[in-house]
C-alpha cells in the first residue's frame, strides 16, 4: 500500500469531502489494525489503540502538508499510541489481566492466512518475544511483506536507519529462537516435557531462555525437523495483512465527545468540520465500511465477497469435473493436466458461463479444459506490429506485490509465470490490467504446459502450481488456468500489476512478436514439452480479452473485478 497513490485522496479528505475521508479509513485501518494487534499480540486494549490512532489522524489530518507521507505519518501515530498505552500499564498488571484468547494476534495470524509449515511455526514464535521486541517486529514484519519501507520502519521507532539495522538484526535473533522453541515444544523430547511441567502454558521471557538453553544442549530439539530452516524475512515476503475482524467498529468518539457533540463546539476547527460531515445518515462504502449516523464505522466483510487480499484457496488442482459440479475436497491429489481445472464457483460470473464454441482454437475467455497434448493449435492471426515500448525495458521481472509495468505501442507481449508454492502457497490473488487506452487481447498460450500439468516422474501430486508436501497455489474460481507462457496484443497502452497477497508468484514480461508466440505455440511433445499451445486469437475484436483488465486505475489493481470490463 503506497501513500503516493492516496495523494488525490487525501487531498480532498483534507478538504472536508466525506466519501474521501470514508475511504481514506477503509482503506487504511487494515494496515493500522496489523501493526497494533501484531505489537500487543491480540491483547484486548488493540480495539482501543487502534481506535485512538485513526481517531488522532483523522483529528490531524489538516495539519499534514505533504500527502506523500501519508503512510509514514499514520504509522508513526500508531507507534506513539502503542508506546503510550505500555506506560500507561506495567508488566505485572497486564499478565494479571484477563486476555481474550480468541483475540491473540499470532493464532489470527495463522488461521486468516492458512499458514502452514515453517510461516506458522514464525507467526507463533512471536508470542515469545518481549513487548519492545514485538512492537518492532510488528513493523519489520510489515516491510519485509512490502507495506513498509525500513525508511518507515526508522522514522516510526524514532531511531537513525542505522540504528534500526541493528535492532532488527537482534531482534530477529530472538525471534529465530523462539522458533526454536515452537518446533521443540511440538516434538517429543522426554526431558523437555520433564522441564515445562511446571509451565503455565504462557509464553514470557523467563521460560524463552529456559527453554532455549535447553535446546542448545539437546541434541533432539536442536534438530530443525526439516531439511533446511527457511529464513523468516524469505517466509512473510509478500504475505497478506490479517484483514479485520467481521463487525469490527471503530467509533468516532474523542476525548469524551462524539461526533455530534463534536460538531457543537465552537472552535473544533478542521476534526470538527469533518467529524460534523461524519455525523450525517449512513453510507455504504465499497471497501465493507459502513459510517452510521453519530459517527461509528462498521467494518464488514461479506462471506460471499470477501477482500481479495486475504481470499482463502477453495481447493487444489482437481480433476476436470462438468463447470456446474461442486469442488472436490481439498485434501484430494490433483491428476495429470490433461484433465486438470479448478471448479467453477456456484454463481460463476457471466464471462464463466457464455457457451464455448466448439472450433478448438476460438476459446473464450472462460474456465477451459486443458486440449489434449497432441492436438496441434490453430493458425495464429497476424496483427500489425510496429513495437512495443515496455517501462521494464526488454525483460521486466516482477516478484513483488505492487510491481507494474506499463506497454505502450503495437504488438505482442509475453508474460511468462513463476509459480512458488515452496515459499507460500494457498490462494492466488491474480495480475491485473489497468488503465487500458486502445484494444488489448489474449491472444495465445504456451510454453509447453499449464501450469497444473504434471511436472514429476517420481512425485504423482507435483504440478506447475505445487505438490502435496508443499501445497498448491489456487486460482480463484472462474479464473482461467495460466500456462507457463501467456500471450497478448496491446494496440494502445496498458500497465500490468503484480497483487500478490496470497500464493508465491512472479511474472517475467517480454515485448515479444507474432513469429515467436507462433513458434511457441506449435512446438508440442516432439520437442519434449508436455502439450502444443493454444491459440485463442479470432483475427477479430471478438478475441477474448484477458481477466482482471480495465480502463480504470484504481488505487489497489487488487480490486479489479474478475470479469473484464473492456
Amino acid at each position: 500500500m503506497d501513500g503516493r497513490q492516496w495523494s488525490s485522496t487525501i487531498a480532498a479528505a483534507q478538504a472536508g469531502d466525506r466519501r474521501a475521508l470514508d475511504e481514506l479509513v477503509a482503506g487504511w485501518l487494515p494496515l493500522v489494525y496489523n501493526i497494533v494487534g501484531r505489537a500487543l499480540n491480540g491483547h484486548a486494549d488493540v480495539d482501543d489503540v487502534v481506535q485512538e490512532t485513526m481517531l488522532r489522524a483523522v483529528d490531524n489530518l489538516g495539519s499534514l502538508r505533504d500527502p506523500d507521507s501519508f503512510r509514514s505519518w499514520l504509522v508513526a501515530i500508531a507507534m506513539r499510541q502503542i508506546r503510550d498505552r505500555a506506560r500507561r500499564r506495567t508488566t505485572d498488571a497486564l499478565r494479571d489481566e484477563t486476555a481474550d484468547r480468541a483475540a491473540d494476534f499470532a493464532e489470527l495470524t495463522v488461521l486468516r492466512l492458512q499458514l502452514e509449515g515453517q510461516r506458522r511455526e514464525v507467526a507463533e514464535a512471536v508470542r515469545w518475544l518481549d513487548d519492545e521486541d514485538r512492537q518492532l517486529l510488528s513493523l519489520w514484519w510489515l516491510e519485509v511483506a512490502g507495506e513498509l519501507t525500513r525508511r518507515e520502519l526508522a522514522a516510526a521507532v524514532g531511531i537513525s536507519r542505522q540504528h534500526a539495522a541493528v535492532r532488527v538484526q537482534r531482534m530477529k535473533e530472538r525471534l529465530e529462537a523462539s522458533r526454536g522453541i515452537v518446533r521443540a515444544l511440538d516434538g517429543a523430547c522426554p526431558e523437555l516435557r520433564e522441564l515445562t511441567v511446571r509451565w503455565d502454558g504462557d509464553p514470557d521471557s523467563v521460560w524463552r531462555k529456559r527453554l532455549a538453553r535447553h535446546i542448545r544442549g539437546c541434541a533432539y530439539c536442536a534438530s530443525p525437523g526439516e531439511a533446511v530452516v527457511v529464513p523468516a524475512e524469505r517466509l512473510l515476503v509478500g504475505i497478506a495483512l490479517v484483514p479485520l475482524p467481521v463487525g469490527f467498529t471503530l467509533s468516532l468518539a474523542f476525548g469524551g465527545k462524539t461526533a455530534v457533540a463534536a460538531t457543537g463546539v465552537a472552535s473544533v476547527g478542521w476534526s470538527g468540520k469533518v467529524l460534523g460531515a461524519l455525523a450525517k445518515p449512513a453510507v455504504a462504502l465499497s471497501a465493507g465500511a459502513t459510517i452510521v449516523a453519530g459517527g461509528a464505522y462498521v467494518m464488514t466483510y461479506p462471506a460471499k465477497d470477501p477482500p481479495p487480499a486475504v481470499a482463502a484457496p477453495t481447493a487444489r488442482p482437481q480433476p476436470q469435473a462438468p463447470t456446474t459440479s461442486p469442488p472436490r475436497s481439498p485434501s484430494a491429489s490433483p491428476s495429470p493436466s490433461s484433465s486438470a481445472s479448478p471448479s467453477v464457483s456456484a454463481s460463476p460470473s457471466p464471462s464463466a458461463t457464455r457457451p464455448k464454441p466448439d472450433l478448438y482454437g476460438t476459446v473464450v475467455d472462460a474456465v477451459d479444459t486443458a486440449p489434449d497434448p497432441d492436438a496441434r493449435p490453430a493458425a495464429l492471426p497476424q496483427r500489425p506490429e510496429a513495437g512495443i515500448t515496455s517501462t521494464g525495458g526488454a525483460h521486466a521481472t516482477m516478484n513483488h506485490r505492487g510491481d507494474s509495468v506499463t506497454l505502450t505501442g503495437q504488438g505482442y507481449v509475453l508474460v511468462r509465470w513463476q509459480i512458488s508454492p515452496q515459499y507460500r502457497s494457498g490462494s492466488l490473488v491474480m495480475p491485473a490490467w489497468t488503465g487500458l487506452k486502445g484494444r488489448l487481447f489474449h491472444v495465445a498460450s504456451g510454453g509447453g504446459r499449464r501450469m497444473d500439468d504434471r511436472v514429476s516422474d517420481t512425485d504423482s501430486s507435483a504440478t506447475g502450481m505445487g505438490n502435496s508436501t508443499t501445497g498448491y497455489a489456487v486460482p480463484p474460481a472462474g479464473t482461467q488456468q495460466m500456462w507457463q507462457n501467456e500471450y497478448f496484443y496491446v494496440d494502445g497502452s496498458v500497465t500490468l500489476t503484480v497483487n500478490e497477497r496470497g500464493a508465491d508468484y512472479g511474472l517475467n514480461v517480454f515485448p515479444t512478436a507474432w513469429d515467436k508466440v507462433e513458434d511457441d505455440v506449435t512446438s508440442g511433445p516432439p520437442e519434449g514439452a508436455t502439450r502444443y499451445g493454444l491459440v485463442r486469437d479470432t483475427g477479430k475484436d471478438d478475441t477474448p480479452v484477458p481477466q482482471y483488465a480495465t480502463r480504470d486505475t484504481p488505487a489497489d489493481p487488487a480490486t479489479v473485478p474478475q470479469e473484464s470490463r473492456v
